[in-house]
């Protein structure tokens, strides 16, 4: 398969574009203010973003989006993660849209999508429940039949952003096989409490289920939908590399930046020769980042293709961020080890970011399976 990575000129575009107005609106000063508010954004950034159109970025114009893909999103992406941008665009515009995307019925595209696409509707994906395990195909909550409807008793943990969720997509077995639910988070039977993060920027929820009562409709799709969930977190898990690519990016000009500027003994620290390959190390780990997550965005049309391309991306960029992200306070000494330096910010992220879909060991073992060793 020939894939090309030059931008067409409206991916150039996106990415100018978003980066002008992160960079105006959403420095890392401002971040660091959110990020130590209750809620961890603010909803006036998030209308912003939704009318300049990117929560409905890569949602069918039928349904009130842009009609674009996985590669325009991903160019989105790593704009957003160069500024460690907060909020709940990863778990509304990727996680829960592309679940529905995946799994959905033409009928509930058309009913969920639109409001999604507009950003009057925040919503996450509830599926991870031990917190020493990724695994999502046997849920422990559970959908029984009540009168016409359903009843969802379970928990849910490390639902991202679930605090600012105004609809859950909540994975649960349904006796025909793992089944995913539409809750409003605001219904009798629902509990969200926040958890410990270690990225303030990116806050987890735990969600109790408590006899929540659902209409026939509630439930996307038809039958055991594991397969297309399995898609779904793939094509998540794409999305969220170019993120960490974006993130990593930062953190080397930051680090390259500082190198040049930073003098001892009378001389920049970057003319060392230790600072020049701790400098030169980053970028090998950023390219290589860059180009598995580049390559899982193209292939997303191919299923087999994606199943190897998006648990590389995923161990790759993760495992690039967080080293980049180590190193970068490596680089500016002990100024670096202050919580007030922004390195710490990245750093946070980068590890947070690393687990929130699967370890990078999670991820090579799935690639495992897929190829067969």
């Amino acid at each position: 398969m020939k894939v090309t990575y030059a931008r067409s000129e409206d991916q150039a575009l996106i990415a100018t574009t978003a980066r002008q107005y992160l960079d105006e609106n959403i420095g890392i000063d401002r971040v660091r203010e959110l990020m130590m508010g209750e809620e961890g954004f603010e909803r006036g950034l998030w209308k912003e973003m939704a009318d300049l159109g990117w929560t409905g970025l890569a949602i069918a114009e039928e349904h009130g989006g842009a009609g674009l893909g996985p590669v325009e999103l991903g160019v989105l992406l790593e704009e957003m993660g160069r500024l460690v941008t907060p909020g709940p665009f990863f778990a509304s515009a990727v996680l829960a849209t592309t679940t529905i995307q995946e799994i959905g019925t033409d009928v509930q595209h058309s009913e969920l999508l639109p409001d999604l696409a507009s950003g009057d509707v925040i919503a996450t994906l509830a599926v991870f429940e031990d917190p020493r395990s990724w695994a999502h195909r046997k849920p422990e909550t559970v959908a029984t039949p009540a009168g016409d409807g359903w009843a969802l008793n379970g928990r849910k943990r490390a639902v991202l952003d679930g605090h600012l969720a105004d609809s859950l997509l909540v994975t649960a077995g349904a006796g025909d096989g793992v089944g995913v639910f539409v809750v409003d988070a605001g219904q009798p039977g629902v509990t969200i409490a926040q958890e410990p993060a270690l990225d303030p920027t990116r806050r987890m929820a735990t969600v109790i289920l408590d006899g929540v009562e659902l209409a026939p409709g509630a439930r996307l799709g038809e039958g055991d939908v594991s397969n297309a969930l399995d898609r779904a977190m793939d094509l998540a898990a794409t999305a969220l590399a170019a993120e960490q690519v974006g993130g990593a990016q930062s953190c080397m000009e930051m680090s390259v930046e500082y190198a040049k500027t930073r003098y001892q003994f009378g001389r920049p620290i970057g003319s060392y020769q230790a600072i020049k390959h701790r400098c030169a190390n980053m970028l090998m780990k950023v390219e290589h980042a860059r180009s598995a997550a580049y390559y899982a965005a193209r292939v997303t049309d191919d299923v087999e293709e994606l199943a190897v391309a998006a648990p590389l991306a995923a161990s790759v960029a993760s495992e690039a961020y967080a080293w980049v992200a180590g190193e970068n306070i490596q680089v500016h000494g002990g100024i670096g080890f202050t919580w007030e330096h922004d390195a710490h910010i990245y750093l946070k992220r980068a590890k947070a970011s690393s687990l929130i879909l699967g370890s990078p060991r999670h991820h090579r073992d799935r690639l495992g399976e897929t190829l067969g060793i």
